[in-house]
């Protein structure tokens, strides 16, 4: 365990006696694995406010933990409360907790689990990989997400593996190969569970990977595939004509690299995918568009609704078509129930990279609204009935010419994940906060250093996110005014959660450099330097 000193800009005097207090009067505790329970689909359902059972805490995909302890009025006291060193690398990971045990994936494929009050080891499970993968391509040593169900822990692996281990032990269960990571196939994102199957999405589809990517569905108890979903339209497909023309082995892309969101009502799983590749059309040859071919080459940039039993695409919605610039709509979904012209309906709420927010009726895909957050110049409008978008023709890359894009191909988001509050009703995006039930903007936090992190909103009034310059905040959920602040060791590019053992609420949160989104942004702002190596879980409390 790692300690170091600390200096919050929020108390005035140094905190290092305080912080060795909290480790020197840490009572030691029984090994909680010990009383280890299963993990239900009821529970996944109603996730125990103490726990964080999956990426974004709940099926909802709101990423809120209605834990209330650490609230406006005592969040200034918050100090670390124990630290784990982590493997050096890129560190994108979301810790789970469940009955007092965290887990935490490292870089390289080292999971441990961890004594959740007190940071102690329980057990280690380190995968073989091949020399040649971690020397060629370490970009994909870091995963996003775990998932846990019924006393095992699932996880993706970087030679394209879904792996079980045993929750008590970290001993392997099960362990099915999806696809071939020499051939460029390979997992960034994580699984979740729903109806006892694992759900995965693969990425690594423009590497050229003819046919692009695809989500997997899994028997939770032998690791074995039981249905597929395509993210490019195959032989068969009703929009296998959307491509120009081209080819199944020259269609690419359409990664399905982050995890998704599920609603039991509609017994859907919400998944988006990512851009075609490459990323100019001229060179992927979807332009210029041949007589009367379409060529919106789905079902890239899309929001996907499948039945989580059979596999079985329910409805898709195309947020970009045709994309030329690598302005994908992977990223997450949300599930929230809004008022829309006098009614409610259940939206699916996401923003691509364009930074436009976009809702959808999640029970069958139609367009509901949509708000911009950031400067762009490559969408000219959108139509409010369909959400149909007419391109800047000026913004069109071609061949041998220079165009003037915003945003860039990093986005005016990133993948560090937006979040929902329900006590506030407001979406809080890396830099913003908006008002669903309105679409207006409550509050905005601007700086120099972009936001890295996701979004924490808990039921004390918080939001928790953290930054480019190393920066771990804490803003009322309200106005946006920071409330404490503490700078940590490396650049936070990873996602918070908060969680309570024995009643009392801790925040987790994981650094380190190297992730390709970090390399994106030192380009940004190149004044701002981080160390290269030094991966550490840092977790807050009150104090005792």
């Amino acid at each position: 365990m790692l300690k170091r000193n600390w200096r919050s800009t929020v108390l005035s005097l140094p905190i290092l006696m305080l912080a060795g207090t909290a480790f020197a009067q840490q009572p030691q505790a029984s090994d909680p694995i010990k009383n280890l329970t299963p993990v239900t689909d009821a529970m996944l359902r109603n996730p125990p406010a103490a726990d964080w059972l999956m990426w974004r805490r709940a099926y909802n995909g709101w990423g809120y933990s209605p834990l209330d302890q650490i609230n406006k009025d005592n969040v200034k006291n918050l100090q670390p409360a124990w630290t784990w060193s982590l493997s050096s690398g890129a560190t994108e990971t979301t810790p789970i907790v469940h009955d007092g045990v965290l887990f935490i994936f490292n870089a390289a494929d080292k999971i441990q689990a961890l004594n959740a009050a007190t940071g102690d080891l329980i057990w280690e499970y380190k995968r073989d990989l091949p020399a040649k993968l971690l020397t060629d391509i370490p970009n994909v040593l870091a995963k996003r997400n775990m998932a846990i169900y019924d006393d095992k822990l699932i996880t993706a692996t970087s030679d394209a593996h879904v792996v079980a281990l045993d929750a008590k032990t970290g001993k392997v269960v099960w362990d099915h190969a999806t696809a071939d990571w020499t051939k460029g196939w390979r997992y960034t994102g994580g699984p979740f569970i729903v109806n006892g199957k694992v759900i995965q999405g693969m990425t690594g589809c423009g590497n050229a990977e003819p046919g692009g990517c695809f989500i997997t569905g899994h028997d939770i108890k032998t690791g074995e595939e039981l249905w597929r979903v395509n993210t490019i339209a195959h032989p068969g497909d009703p929009n296998f004509d959307t491509w120009n023309g081209l080819p199944m082995e020259s269609r690419f892309g359409a990664s399905a690299w982050i995890s998704g969101s599920y609603d039991p009502d509609q017994n859907l799983v919400f998944y988006g995918t990512g851009q075609p590749y490459p990323w100019i059309a001229e060179m992927r040859g979807t332009l210029p568009a041949k007589p009367g071919a379409k060529h919106s080459a789905l079902y890239s940039d899309s929001t996907l609704a499948i039945n989580p039993d059979t596999g079985q695409l329910k409805w898709h919605h195309q947020h970009l078509e045709d994309d030329t610039w690598d302005l994908d709509y992977v990223y997450e979904r949300l599930l929230v129930d809004l008022p829309v012209n006098g009614e409610t309906r259940k939206a699916v709420i996401t923003a691509g990279k364009l930074g436009i927010v976009e809702a959808l009726d999640r029970t069958n895909g139609q367009w509901l609204w949509h708000k911009e957050t950031v400067p762009q110049n490559v969408v000219a409008s959108i139509d409010p009935k369909t959400g149909e978008k007419t391109i800047n023709p000026a913004a069109i890359p071609h061949i041998g010419s220079t165009t003037v894009n915003c945003p860039a191909d990093p986005g005016g988001r990133t993948w560090a994940a937006t979040a929902y509050s329900p006590k506030t009703g407001m979406l809080y995006m890396p830099l913003n906060a908006i008002k669903l039930a309105d679409r207006s903007t409550a509050w905005s936090y601007r700086q120099r250093a972009p936001e890295t992190t996701a979004v924490l909103p808990t039921g004390g009034g918080l939001v928790f996110s953290g930054s480019w310059d190393r920066w771990f905040r804490a803003f009322d959920d309200a106005t946006g005014k920071v409330l404490w602040q503490t700078r940590l060791n490396n650049v936070i590019s990873a996602f918070p959660i908060s969680y309570s053992v024995n009643g009392k609420q801790y925040v987790a949160v994981a650094v380190g450099g190297g992730s390709t989104m970090s390399k994106a942004l030192a380009t940004l702002t190149p004044e701002i330097q981080n160390p290269d190596g030094g991966s550490v879980l840092w977790v807050f409390a009150l104090p005792n």
